[in-house]
């Protein structure tokens, strides 16, 4: 491979002086430590958000003495404790600060709420009905049925259609045949779609 060619004029690698002051990281904290402070460390209660930066060993010899609580005494600490349950937020217990829930005008929003539910709830509720397929459409045109019928009264409509329109009803005449294999027809499709 020729280092010289054409394909390798625009690679540059910067030289080690400037990659290294790239990569350094910040002195350890710990007096009289000059080795990078890799490791960063909390520095304590009341200064969240603020690290020391330590070497490895310098930041494991800190683990190993810090403590959160120090200074606290041992109510505070168990207030603390109970306080981190909730996320050191208040609260209190059902019913009990009922002025606070109030508003100025002894308006409760919870109250009014229940409200709504119980109306949600005495409402009755209409079964969603399902959009009507072509076919199923076309069935109740033929038995002249609007399409909210259901079970009785497509049987009471096929049975008085079927009677108007057989030819043993008519007399032996066939010219209402084509009819009356379209009921029929028209009362299969809706049997099978689950109408009745």
């Amino acid at each position: 491979m020729k280092l010289d060619s054409k394909l390798f004029d625009s690679i540059r690698v910067k030289p080690d002086k400037e990659r290294a002051a790239e990569d350094t990281h910040p002195v350890c904290d710990h007096p009289g430590c000059n080795r990078p402070g890799m490791h960063r460390a909390p520095k304590g209660r009341d200064r969240e958000g603020e690290y020391f930066n330590f070497c490895v060993d310098h930041v494991r010899e800190y683990n190993k003495s810090y403590n959160y609580f120090v200074g606290m005494g041992d109510e505070d600490v168990r207030s603390f404790q109970k306080d981190s349950l909730t996320g050191h937020r208040p609260t209190w217990k059902m019913g009990v600060n009922k002025q606070a829930a109030d508003g100025p005008d002894g308006y409760d929003p919870r109250s009014q709420m229940r409200g709504r539910a119980r109306q949600r709830a005495e409402q009755v509720r209409q079964p969603r009905q399902r959009k009507l397929l072509t076919l199923e459409k076309r069935s109740l045109d033929v038995l002249n049925l609007p399409y909210t019928a259901r079970g009785a009264e497509i049987k009471a409509r096929y049975k008085e259609l079927v009677k108007l329109n057989h030819p043993d009803a008519n007399g032996g005449d066939r010219s209402s045949e084509d009819r009356l294999r379209e009921i029929i027809q028209a009362y299969n499709v809706l049997k099978k779609a689950g109408f009745l």
